[in-house]
């Protein structure tokens, strides 16, 4: 007998792999967390019967999210990532030398254990020094910091659930008072492909353009992804993400990527006419 996973990506679009045995099921407090032995994408993170991320193309997902505003902010070194229980956001964040503390604020601490056990190539920067991890509500700690970190980087899952509330104008007026004065947020913006996630992408944009002076956003390509076109946000209060590129500065460092380099970064928000009208962005701007 054969065993599949499916992905629901819309009511009539599911996206299937095949398992070839399943290492963890459990209900943590907040959610059902499964782990996968896929044939193609090797281990696979599900939550609450969604997809999360797999072994095969993590990676894409955590150095765009990463990589793109460091290599905008010439003197980042306090960072917080809020989610990101999977550790792949502060994996790629520990490369930077630079960094002087990372706050990782995850509301799952299970989690977190099982990711270190099973995902162990993903949640290795979690055992870097300057990493501290918080067990606690992303909206109820930012509430508390005022112009602490230089860069926040919001890696959740789907807004709804645990996660909805990270997607509200309340929660990123929060993160705009808790960076400094030239600080960056990058948050997940969902997919803008399908009907039933371009709603949550046009919301999670206008939410955050009321608190930042500087707000767009920028494309890759994560195959396991509904429609495999996702979207990320860039909001600054000072810097723009092409002009404020510093490609020297960032290639000098030697950080070894499998996804991201600076052609890229560029090309990433040169954004398709359907996007654009989406969002409703100026081509002037």
């Amino acid at each position: 007998m054969e065993l599949w996973y499916t992905d629901m990506h819309t009511e009539n679009v599911r996206f299937s792999m095949k398992v070839e045995k399943q290492l963890v099921t459990m209900e943590s407090y907040y959610q059902r967390i499964d782990v996968l032995q896929t044939y193609d994408y090797g281990k696979v993170l599900v939550l609450d019967g969604e997809l999360m991320i797999t072994e095969r193309d993590e990676f894409i997902y955590h150095e765009m999210a990463v990589h793109v505003p460091m290599a905008v902010h010439p003197a980042a070194k306090r960072v917080l990532v809020i989610g990101g229980g999977d550790g792949g956001s502060v994996r790629e964040l520990s490369k930077y030398d630079s960094i002087e503390k990372i706050d990782l604020v995850e509301i799952d601490q299970s989690l977190v254990d099982i990711c270190k056990k099973h995902f162990k190539e993903t949640a290795c920067g979690l055992e870097d020094p300057r990493v501290s991890v918080c067990f606690d509500e992303g909206i109820r700690f930012v509430r508390g910091v005022n112009a602490e970190y230089d860069l926040i980087i919001v890696d959740c899952s789907d807004p709804y659930g645990p996660a909805e509330g990270l997607f509200t104008r309340e929660f990123y007026g929060n993160c705009f008072k808790a960076l400094k004065e030239d600080g960056i947020l990058i948050n997940q913006h969902e997919s803008p492909y399908y009907k039933e996630h371009s709603r949550s992408v046009q919301l999670a944009h206008k939410n955050i353009g009321a608190s930042f002076p500087f707000s767009t956003v920028y494309q890759c390509h994560i195959p396991s992804y509904p429609s495999g076109h996702w979207l990320f946000g860039f909001a600054s209060k000072k810097y723009d993400p092409i002009a404020d590129l510093s490609d020297e500065r960032w290639n000098a460092l030697g950080i070894q990527t499998k996804y991201y380099n600076t052609d890229i970064h560029k090309g990433a928000f040169y954004l398709p006419n359907y996007v654009k009208e989406l969002l409703k962005i100026d081509e002037a701007k």
